[in-house]
């Protein structure tokens, strides 16, 4: 599959570790298994670098048992799924302390290590970070896309590729790993993807963190699949299966840790009196939560409701894709208010220029789908650059001034 992945999609984010390598002592490429990380990284690097992998069992015992002394033999080195034998980062920092040349270390995790705090200050000022998820639809595609730049020039860019109607639905389904693409019959996909979910559950996220009720999991994760793109209810979602708030709350911060699913803040402004403060939970990947969910096509046709659900979880992570390919920073956020008004997300800038994007799962728009973002837009006043509904159609059509029903294609255009 690798070979695949590599001949026939380009991986954006390459452009980011290459020129991070050429500065930086350590570059970490982050994000769930199967995604493309060792693929990317073993491209990427010079002929003779030593690669190391912590999936060998042999080379992970030595990680394990004598860190320092595996790093202090090598010179420039590629290490793999480095989240297993997390001592190396220890020995890694004393390594480029005394010798900070670019480059030294490309490392690859399949956990965020970031959120555990002794790794995270040992390799401050000496490691940049790059994102790597699922394939995204540009990708696939070939084509670098335009959105998030366009849109916070106040402006709706072109639709890529169409996708309306059963492609659309098929797109969805599938989502972004290269196994899920490469498999054409949907049951073989759903085989992946639950063999996928499996293997995380029971290897895993033993190596992040120790779990008492490891045989909850998969249930847990069925429940966080029917609470996607809800508000967090954490004492709700655990109490289906017997958990109380404080262990519900460690359980998804595991499954955050291993790019399973995301917690996205609530924008809010301080001024600003009446918003809901809690975050949603979103899947990272549409085709696992379909898999999650049991979801076809055929149940779709039979019950259109579900599909926006999924549909929710493809925007979301096509749009956190582009954000983690911008030069700019920029942070994810979902807007709420006291009378239930929302805005599925919000993309902000460092400068506070926003862009809102709503979904809809269906192939007409009328202006009561814009009445959150017409909110937004009054609090926002000119830091709202343009507003969105995206919709299953390939035409763009303007509902005032900054809003937009936009077919979903522009994502990707």
């Amino acid at each position: 599959m690798a070979s695949i992945e590599n001949a026939l999609y380009p991986r954006f984010a390459a452009s980011l570790v290459k020129t991070a390598l050429q500065d930086t002592p350590v570059v970490m490429v982050t994000g769930p298994r199967q995604c493309g990380k060792t693929t990317l990284v073993r491209d990427l690097v010079e002929k003779g670098r030593e690669f190391l992998t912590m999936d060998d069992d042999t080379v992970l015992a030595s990680a394990r048992s004598d860190p320092v002394g595996l790093v202090r033999g090598l010179d420039k080195a590629t290490v793999d799924e480095v989240q297993r034998a997390p001592d190396l980062l220890r020995a890694i920092k004393r390594s480029v302390d005394g010798d900070r040349r670019a480059g030294r270390f490309l490392l690859t995790g399949s956990a965020n290590l970031l959120t555990v705090p002794q790794v995270s200050e040992s390799l401050a000022g000496r490691m940049e970070v790059v994102n790597l998820l699922p394939l995204s639809q540009a990708e696939i595609y070939g084509h670098i896309p335009a959105f998030l730049k366009t849109a916070f020039q106040g402006k709706l860019g072109r639709p890529g590729k169409s996708l309306i109607g059963k492609d659309l639905v098929n797109a969805v389904l599938i989502g972004g790993y290269p196994e899920m693409l490469h498999r054409k019959r949907p049951e073989r996909r759903h085989a992946w993807a639950r063999d996928y979910i499996r293997a995380i559950v029971h290897r895993d996220v033993r190596d992040v963190a120790e779990v008492e009720r490891l045989d909850q999991m998969p249930r847990l994760l069925r429940v966080l699949a029917h609470h996607s793109g809800q508000l967090t209810n954490f004492t709700q979602m655990g109490g289906r299966i017997g958990f109380d708030d404080k262990t519900t709350r460690k359980y998804v911060a595991i499954l955050e840790q291993l790019f399973l699913v995301r917690r996205v803040e609530p924008w809010f402004r301080n001024q600003l009196k009446r918003l809901i403060k809690t975050p949603k939970l979103h899947f990272l990947d549409s085709g696992l939560l379909a898999t999650l969910l049991g979801a076809t096509a055929e149940r779709i046709t039979a019950d259109r409701a579900i599909f926006g659900m999924l549909l929710e979880t493809f925007v979301f992570s096509e749009v956190l894709k582009q954000i983690s390919w911008m030069a700019d920073s920029c942070t994810l956020y979902h807007y709420r208010d006291k009378d239930q008004d929302e805005v599925d997300f919000v993309v902000e800038d460092n400068s506070g220029a926003l862009v809102g994007i709503e979904v809809k799962a269906s192939a007409t728009v009328n202006t009561g789908d814009f009445k959150g973002l017409r909110k937004l837009a009054d609090a926002c006043g000119d830091d709202f650059k343009l507003g969105l509904v995206l919709y299953d159609s390939d035409k763009g059509v303007p509902f005032g001034n900054r809003l937009f029903a936009a077919p979903l294609s522009c994502l990707w255009g």
